[in-house]
């Protein structure tokens, strides 16, 4: 389900619109909780999911990933009784307009990962997420139990640490009727068609209080502030209120330029005692229901661009 927005707002500009997205979309609290929140003001979101969350690992020989032993996955597998809850969720959120991606399966980053993947192996690779879904929750649940979803309806992917040959897997991702890549990193612009497909960046934001520019993504955020180390609790209010700040500056940097989108990536994580969560549950709480902002999934902004093209600042 995608909502239909103006070409232009009341004062002439078009609307800027806030895309929130999650990789892996695996724990069933935070499920819950950025679902509320959605809820609470008029928002849908992206949530890229990892085929392992809907398989049962007692079956995870079926998966043969590229230069890999079968069954090997960086993220685990799926416990029987969490994999029948997020089937039942993942029904729940597609029901309340919020998309699913992939973010494919195992979760292999570096050279000897995903990033010498050609064609062949990520369309293996997508295959495998196809059937993870479909069968996942049946194995899991030792009866018949439907998918969550059609695999067919996935229109979007972001890879593992956002990495891969951008040209093999976009040819796979075209071939499957998929419309948009979110893994390649990039800037606050109106997004254009890379490879034939539309590419939604994360995009280089500036750390508040500082000149050092960052990913839109709460593990590069995390690493710009403390390496991607655990910070003391004392700490947490701090680096909390530096990422809100960071969010805000981005937001008004589209303003000054045409309000093109604002892309922000997230984990379901508790990453520096939450940090990153909480300042994007503070940023989203304030900033959906401003007037000129519409937080929407990637395929309504797709959906927008395809209808009123990419507007010239």
């Amino acid at each position: 389900m995608t909502r239909t927005f103006p070409a232009k707002l009341a004062n002439g500009k078009p609307p800027l619109f806030v895309v929130v997205s999650f990789d892996g979309a695996g724990d069933l609290t935070l499920w819950s909780h950025w679902r509320q929140i959605a809820k609470q003001v008029n928002a849908r979101m992206t949530f890229f999911l990892s085929g392992p969350y809907l398989y049962p690992g007692s079956h995870r020989a079926d998966y043969k990933p590229p230069g890999k032993s079968p069954g090997a996955s960086e993220i685990g597998w799926g416990d029987p009784a969490k994999v029948v809850r997020r089937t039942a969720v993942l029904r729940q959120a597609i029901a309340e307009g919020h998309e699913i991606g992939t973010h494919a399966n195992g979760h292999f980053c570096g050279k000897t990962g995903i990033g010498g993947w050609n064609a062949t192996q990520w369309n293996d690779e997508l295959k495998a997420f196809d059937l993870m879904v479909a069968n996942g929750p049946t194995l899991a649940a030792g009866k018949p139990l439907a998918a969550p979803f059609d695999p067919a309806t996935v229109k979007g992917m972001r890879t593992p640490c956002l990495e891969g040959n951008r040209s093999a897997y976009r040819q796979v991702m075209r071939q499957r009727g998929m419309l948009y890549d979110a893994s390649e990193p990039g800037y606050i612009a109106w997004p254009k068609k890379t490879d034939g497909i539309w590419n939604f960046p994360l995009q280089s934001v500036e750390l508040a209080g500082t000149h050092k520019n960052t990913l839109s993504m709460d593990y590069n955020l995390w690493y710009a502030q403390t390496g991607a180390r655990e910070a003391p609790a004392s700490q947490a209010p701090a680096l909390k209120a530096q990422v809100l700040a960071t969010y805000r500056l981005a937001l008004r940097r589209s303003r000054a330029t045409g309000n093109p989108p604002l892309f922000l990536g997230n984990h379901f994580n508790h990453w520096n005692n939450s940090v990153y969560s909480d300042a994007l549950t503070t940023f989203v709480q304030d900033t959906c229901t401003q007037p000129d902002i519409r937080c929407v999934s990637n395929i309504e902004l797709l959906t927008w661009l395809e209808k009123n093209g990419t507007p010239r600042r």
